[in-house]
């Protein structure tokens, strides 16, 4: 295939060229003149499955022939008949024996790391082994830096490392895949030098970046019928700027610096020959590119080699710059595109490391009804069976809430067997159960009693009995899950697979569920069935770790389960971009810290230890992520696009981006600059699509309501605590008694002030009525005894049954002292449930009606009415116009409307504030008698049944921040407190 030679071959395939094509192609036209079965001989080794994939694609479309033995670089077992080694150490069984490792290291000594850090530490120092194992670095050259280190990080950092050298001092009897991958490349060395091979052995599409890959790309360029074939080989680069890619510091940086490296390693010069005769869509552009690439010690060679630069109009007529002002605007514009490349019959690729753009580029393209075939597809913890594994796995965490019952209950894999549409069924009537009795954590015994009092609603007794056996499946299959104690991870995943197949399966037990069905069940099941295999190896742990080693485990797996997306729209990371072609090429999310993407943080090297130490450096991901760069922006027609600003701040632009324009705004003649002027021109084209679509007919604001319905749909009844609402938000009362609307209780109650006000009153009224039993019990320290049991039986919190313990003590000895001069003058009589009383106005057809919290009467036969507040009790101004509670009710026992009570003398009416500055602050009842405010009620109601009135929103708030449970419903917001009201007559 080749003639004989001294010197390495080596070739070179142009930015932009389609490589898999001119790799078949220029294989053809060396084969030609020779038997078909000769390209059968040839050893073609490739890095990736997807170029192996395209290459036999290419082989199929004709003509016809034989196909050379693709293989991979990850996969050599073969090439060298009877030359392999025992299968790798799964590296599962390697992350998990690494956590053990690591875990008691850090129980042994808990400063040098905190506990949550576990995960990402096992996995830093797996990357770090691989990365020792891919470039023959050992434990002993780590160790053996010469570092001064002050702060003492060092010395942690080689307590760490010393799992690392334990680890791979165990390496030889059981190698993992990087340690059995340079291994066996060494063997297949050593073999070629004493028997080289005769048959062509061809290394493609590598840059040779990793050390055992370099190591074996050195061989295979000196067999006698060896060819190494370079990607993205910069032809346009004078030779006079190669020695520029060397030095103690070599800029690494540099697109094309692995590709200088590699052939000083194999002592030959450049250029090198290419590998077909195929020219790259715009030679002009390549030029281009290079020059504003070059390494930044010799960027004056701008000035003396851009004004050789020719045809700028004509490199840059298919680059379009397209500078948006959100990344919003930059999605949809990218969107935009690609759907004109589908009417166009154009194959287009959007290519970004950035896969929040993807996301967003992905639910714009579904407008569109288009599909991207996206090769990152999507992480198996975001797919139902992840993320139904994970709430699983919770379950052993934490103890129940209503929230995480309900989000488990209504996933589509739970009780995905038979009986599905009936679990949906009766898990809504629960939940609106639990939203109205409440159930922060729910247990078996709530659980039945909440779903007794929903089954009353069930007319059908055999539903009835049906539904009560689904809550008690729910009951004892969710509840009681949590876990104390470490158990051993086999325990762990054993128990995990059992509830999660037994929710899946629901009530009846059906094995037919949908958990493992899919191509993110199968790949969910084989994630589980690797950890069952090697869960002997990773030790006991907590319920904590549990959960988060199965999140690690399901995150680091994807799927690729659309179906049938578009076969000419893809999204490409850059690794896939490497190798494959396309005559849209859209390079998204164009910013620093994107392209490139800001170098991981290393715990354990800093730059001068990896240097001194072999290992790679931080900028050979950035040249990398370069030569990514300069091949994408050389295919026949690209995007260049960026968001000027990201949601927090002002973006800084790529910077080959920057290059690019400095160096085009700089030629002479401004040439460069009204070619740039065009490229923008071309994207601020494309952002005003983007306005265009996004364009919208404004809509005039709602008016603040003032509805009028008619009066027998108005209400003839309501509280003392309903007048204020009255007065000051009619509107509340409107949609309450006329709309009949009622806000929905939120799912998982928290202890917030009406529910603290709850609690104090019942505190409070057992305590009254226990002291009433027996004087003696008046002390702080019963006080305090009761409030310890109401707090235990009641709230479920943990924190608030300290914090509103604390709060009652701050208040007891004020509360005891004042009671025993209430008790002085009076004896509690009334409470609550049994303090209710009625008004009626016969002649509007209206009853009044409340229940105060606690009635007293003195020796004389006065009353005494109070009220807790657990927040600041209303001044006496506020009663007189706005709370007129306590009015209300002294108004209605001197009418006789409490039966309990009779027609008595109000002697006095108390807000006891029992808040953090507790006080007491009495009922104008002077300057607002019974008779008066009886009279003003009249009125007001009488206003209210008038068909003139309207119930105005917010009328009279306290404050214009406080909320409503209307508000959204009268569309404030698009009004205010200045909008005047707008009657509406309804019938």
């Amino acid at each position: 295939m080749f003639d004989p030679t001294d010197q390495p071959r080596v070739f070179g395939v142009s930015p932009g060229v389609d490589f898999p094509q001119a790799l078949v192609d220029g294989l053809r036209q060396k084969l030609s003149g020779q038997p078909p079965e000769a390209i059968a001989r040839v050893d073609l080794i490739v890095n990736t499955r997807r170029m192996a994939r395209r290459l036999r694609e290419i082989f199929d479309a004709g003509p016809a022939g034989f196909l050379p033995n693709i293989r991979l670089l990850g996969d050599l077992d073969t090439i060298v008949p009877g030359l392999t080694l025992p299968a790798a150490t799964p590296p599962l069984r390697r992350r998990l024996e690494l956590i053990q490792l690591v875990s008691q290291l850090i129980t042994a000594d808990p400063s040098i790391a905190p506990r949550a850090s576990l995960y990402a530490l096992s996995d830093s120092l797996a990357s770090l082994i691989d990365e020792m194992q891919g470039e023959g670095v050992s434990a002993e050259d780590i160790a053996n830096l010469d570092v001064t280190d002050q702060s003492g990080h060092w010395e942690r950092a080689k307590q760490f490392l010393d799992i690392a050298n334990t680890y791979l001092s165990g390496m030889d009897a059981a190698p993992d895949a990087q340690a059995r991958q340079r291994q066996l490349t060494q063997m297949i060395v050593a073999h070629w030098q004493d028997h080289p091979p005769q048959n062509p052995v061809i290394v493609a599409g590598s840059t040779g970046s990793r050390g055992t890959t370099s190591l074996l790309m050195q061989a295979v360029a000196r067999l006698p019928q060896g060819v190494l074939i370079l990607p993205g080989y910069d032809f346009a680069m004078p030779l006079s700027q190669w020695p520029v890619l060397s030095g103690k510091t070599p800029p690494e940086d540099h697109p094309q610096y692995r590709f200088f490296d590699l052939m000083q390693k194999l002592d030959i010069d450049p250029p090198l020959q290419s590998w077909t005769q195929t020219p790259p869509p715009s030679t002009a552009r390549n030029a281009l590119v290079s020059l504003s690439l070059r390494p930044a010690p010799v960027t004056d060679t701008w000035l003396s080699e851009g004004p050789d630069l020719k045809d700028i109009d004509l490199a840059t007529q298919d680059l379009t710059l397209l500078e948006a002002p959100t990344p919003r605007v930059e999605a949809l514009a990218i969107a935009m595109r690609l759907r004109k490349a589908v009417n166009d019959g154009q194959k287009a690729a959007l290519i970004t490391p950035d896969r929040m753009l993807t996301r967003q580029v992905t639910a714009a393209l579904d407008r569109w009804n288009i599909l991207p075939d996206d090769s990152a597809g999507t992480p198996l913890h975001l797919s139902p069976p992840g993320r139904f594994l994970r709430h699983i796995a919770a379950l052993f965490l934490r103890k129940l809430d209503a929230e995480a019952l309900l989000v488990l209950l209504k996933h589509p894999l739970t009780h995905s067997g038979e009986g599905r549409n009936q679990h949906q069924l009766n898990t809504q009537l629960l939940e609106m159960r639990i939203r109205r009795e409440g159930l922060p954590y729910p247990d078996i015994e709530g659980l039945l009693q909440v779903g007794t009092k929903a089954a009353d609603k069930i007319e059908d007794s055999a539903s009835r009995e049906a539904f009560m056996a689904w809550v008690t499946w729910v009951g004892e299959t969710f509840c009681e899950c949590p876990v104390d104690a470490e158990k051993p991870l086999s325990d762990w995943v054993t128990g995990h697979l059992g509830l999660a197949e037994k929710i899946a399966a629901g009530q009846s037990g059906d094995d037919k569920h949908e958990l493992w069905q899919k191509k993110a069940g199968r790949k969910a099941r084989d994630t589980v069935d690797a950890l069952v295999e090697h869960a002997a190896h990773g030790g006991a742990m907590s319920a904590s770790d549990y959960s988060d080693l199965i999140g690690a485990l399901l995150s680091a797996e994807e799927v690729r389960d659309r179906d049938a997306p578009h076969p000419d729209v893809m999204i490409w990371g850059t690794l896939e971009a490497r190798v494959q072609g396309a005559d849209l090429v859209i390079m998204g999310g164009l910013n620093d810290g994107t392209w490139p993407e800001a170098p991981p943080p290393d715990p354990w090297l800093n730059r001068q230890m990896r240097l001194q130490a072999g290992m790679l450096l931080p900028e050979r991901r950035i040249g990398l992520s370069a030569h990514d760069f300069q091949q994408a922006i050389a295919a026949p027609e690209v995007w260049l696009t960026r968001a000027i600003r990201s949601e927090e701040a002002e973006t800084v632009p790529s910077r080959w981006l920057n290059r690019l324009q400095n160096l085009m705004n700089g030629l002479p003649d401004g040439q460069g600059k009204t070619a740039l002027k065009a490229m923008r021109e071309r994207g601020q084209y494309w952002t005003g699509q983007v306005r265009a679509i996004e364009a919208f007919d404004r809509v005039a604001p709602a008016p603040r309501p003032s509805p009028r319905p008619p009066v027998i749909a108005r209400p003839h009844a309501l509280s003392v605590t309903e007048i204020k609402r009255l007065i000051r938000d009619p509107y509340a009362i409107y949609a309450k008694h006329t709309l009949r609307l009622r806000p929905i209780d939120p799912l998982v109650q928290s202890p917030d002030a009406p529910v603290r006000g709850i609690i104090v009153h019942k505190i409070m009224e057992l305590f009254i009525k226990s002291v009433r039993d027996d004087p003696d019990r008046l002390n702080r320290d019963h006080l305090i005894k009761i409030t310890q049991e109401v707090l235990k039986n009641e709230v479920p919190w943990p924190a608030a049954r300290l914090m509103w313990q604390a709060r009652v003590e701050r208040i007891a000895d004020w509360f005891v002292k004042n009671e025993q001069e209430r008790q002085k003058f009076a004896t509690p009589m009334l409470f609550e449930e049994a303090a209710k009383g009625v008004h009626e106005f016969k002649d509007l057809g209206f009853r009044l009606k409340g229940f105060a919290d606690r009635i007293d009467r003195t020796e004389f036969g006065d009353v005494l009415i109070y009220d807790y507040k657990t927040g600041n009790p209303p001044s006496a101004k506020e009663q007189k116009f706005f709370d007129k509670q306590l009015l209300l009710e002294a108004a209605m026992i001197e009418e006789g409307g409490f039966e309990n009570v009779g027609v008595a003398t109000v002697a006095n009416a108390v807000f006891i504030g029992l808040g953090s500055s507790p006080r007491e602050v009495a009922a104008p009842l002077d300057d607002e008698p019974p008779a008066a405010v009886l009279a003003g009620l009249h009125t007001l109601i009488e206003t209210y049944l008038s068909a003139q009135q309207g119930f105005t929103a917010r009328r009279l708030v306290k404050t214009e921040d406080i909320a409503g449970d209307y508000d959204q419903l009268a569309r404030f917001g698009e009004w205010d407190g200045t909008t005047p009201a707008t009657p509406e007559d309804l019938t």
